[in-house]
């Protein structure tokens, strides 16, 4: 897929069909891009599932916070990454590795890696890159 362009019916049909979302780079600091596009999820109905080594035993916005996306016990939807760019790699072959792939692989602002992303969807996962749900939800759904 070209990732420099993604056509609204993709965005919009993801950001409808998914529930459940494990939000890499958590964090529980309020001033923080993760910790409020996390809160917009969840107010717009989603499930969050918190993914923070570092916040382990803790919760972000009353949501238990795991270290890594294999200490999650239910299918997830989408994996939002708050990582910087170079992480994605690593991360993509650690839910490659996880015994129920999710569907799609959401790369925020400035997380990109075009070979990372044609290795996710090799496995069948839809990939989008340098884009944020809180905008592009209220965008495409309202």
């Amino acid at each position: 897929m070209n990732h420099d362009v993604y056509p609204d019916f993709y965005l919009a049909d993801i950001l409808r069909t998914t529930k459940t979302i494990a939000l890499v780079g958590a964090s529980p600091k309020a001033e923080r891009p993760s910790h409020r596009v996390m809160a917009f999820l969840l107010r717009k109905g989603y499930r969050v599932i918190p993914v923070n080594p570092g916040q382990v035993g803790r919760t972000i916005l009353d949501q238990p916070v795991v270290a890594r996306l294999s200490d999650i016990d239910e299918p997830i939807d989408m994996v939002d990454v708050f990582r910087a760019a170079h992480a994605l790699p690593a991360l993509i072959d650690e839910i490659l590795e996880l015994p129920s792939l999710p569907k799609v692989i959401w790369g925020q602002l400035s997380v990109r890696d075009d070979a990372a992303a044609a290795k996710a969807e090799t496995a069948g996962i839809k990939v989008v890159m340098d884009r944020c749900p809180a905008i592009e939800y209220p965008r495409l759904i309202g």
